[in-house]
């Protein structure tokens, strides 16, 4: 319940105002117009206290992720009570009570409201992006238009479920190289800092000319001690500045057409996108979505900004009144079997079940993929440790070979 204020008319003309406790503003006007009054203005009433609340309560809200499965439980359970015929208010009336996820519960509260006030259902969920995506809102209303709501939101759990395997299993396999790296970096910092300086002493003690690898680590070790306050200042402004710049749409461009230049990550992102691509396309056209309406969707949702930018060149083909498969053939990271299929489908008429024969490809592509990348990356990684370890150990052991020589 929530704290209304209203200024409304008796049928003397005299005004009226006061506060009420409602669900909705629609409600307060209900209650107001069966008192006979005439209402002028409803709004939710609000004091610094309160706000300072709300606030909190907002910021609560929004540090909530909405998990995959948060978002797969709900679009199953509307799913289910809309093939058995409940109405959309109450729908979100019982999810309210039914979901544990407080962003989630907020954001059905509000859509409640945006309906009870004669808002379309696709309307409600495009105002809370952050936790539907582009092409959830597309779909739902090319459902809520062509009234298969239902069959679109089976086709949205198997998309989120589909896309979260995906991002699980690319995870799973930068994760071991990701902490080989940090340990490789850990031990070669620990080897400069505790170990070298204590032999470092010994041998300038004895007044020995050292070798390369020993000077090589006496300067790192001098720069690390002397400049760790410049150095920790550089790593956190670098990070900053390199943060901002990722955020913007030329730093996403570089970033994403970067990884996909690397040789062992790069063909795992292309895959990866090309199963995206396929899957998502093919829904959206059983799903009844245009395809002009198609590469808007799948720019927003693609999740690669190279690629991305090849939509617009795909979209502006498309309008002069090509083919898919042509502009496709003309882009860049887009696969000969992307092409080729989507050339057939097509022809054939069949362009939805290619694609779909095309995202099974993939997937099966990118699981591979992400297996042999842990097989190829665990030898360099081992090599790369190898000769940190050995270096240091040179730097150490070539002046004590020196010193037992001169002993001798």
């Amino acid at each position: 319940m929530k704290t209304y204020t209203y200024i409304a008319y008796n049928d003397s003309g005299t005004e009226i105002s006061g506060d009420l406790e409602a669900d909705s503003s629609q409600m307060v006007l209900q209650i107001l117009s069966d008192k006979g009054y005439i209402p002028d203005s409803v709004k939710i009433k609000s004091d610094s206290s309160s706000k300072v609340r709300i606030f909190f309560k907002t910021f609560n809200e929004r540090l909530t992720p909405v998990k995959p499965r948060d978002l797969i439980l709900f679009t199953k359970q509307f799913k289910t009570m809309i093939q058995a015929g409940i109405d959309i208010v109450q729908i979100l009336q019982i999810m309210i009570k039914q979901t544990d996820n407080k962003r989630l519960k907020a954001a059905l509260k509000h859509m409640l409201d945006d309906i009870s006030e004669g808002s379309s259902l696709s309307l409600a969920f495009r105002k809370h992006k952050s936790i539907f995506s582009d092409l959830y809102c597309s779909m739902i209303e090319a459902g809520e238009s062509s009234g298969s709501l239902p069959n679109v939101m089976d086709r949205l759990i198997y998309i989120i479920d589909h896309e979260d395997k995906v991002k699980s299993d690319i995870k799973a396999a930068i994760r071991y190289p990701a902490i080989v790296v940090v340990m490789l970096v850990g031990v070669f910092i620990f080897l400069l800092t505790f170990i070298v300086p204590k032999f470092v002493t010994i041998f300038e003690r004895v007044g020995m000319d050292m070798p390369l690898p020993t000077k090589i680590c006496i300067s790192l070790y001098s720069i690390m001690n002397n400049y760790w306050a410049v150095g920790l200042i550089l790593i956190a402004v670098t990070t900053a500045v390199l943060y901002k710049y990722l955020q913007t749409e030329p730093g996403k461009f570089h970033r994403d057409r970067f990884f996909m230049r690397i040789p062992l990550i790069g063909p795992l992102f292309i895959k990866s996108a090309m199963a995206r691509f396929a899957s998502i396309f093919s829904i959206l056209q059983i799903s009844g979505v245009t395809v002009l309406e198609s590469m808007d969707i799948l720019a927003n949702t693609i999740n690669n900004a190279a690629i991305t930018r090849e939509f617009v060149k795909i979209k502006e083909l498309l309008a002069e009144g090509r083919g898919i498969s042509d502009p496709l053939s003309r882009a860049k990271y887009f696969t000969p079997m992307v092409v080729n299929m989507t050339a057939i489908g097509e022809e054939s008429g069949n362009l939805d079940e290619m694609l779909q024969e095309v995202a099974g490809h993939y997937d099966t592509e990118v699981e591979y993929a992400t297996k042999s990348l842990s097989d190829s990356i665990a030898p360099i990684l081992t090599i790369a440790l190898a000769v940190v370890v050995g270096f240091v150990a040179l730097a150490i052991f070539l002046p004590m070979w020196d010193l037992t020589n001169m002993v001798k």
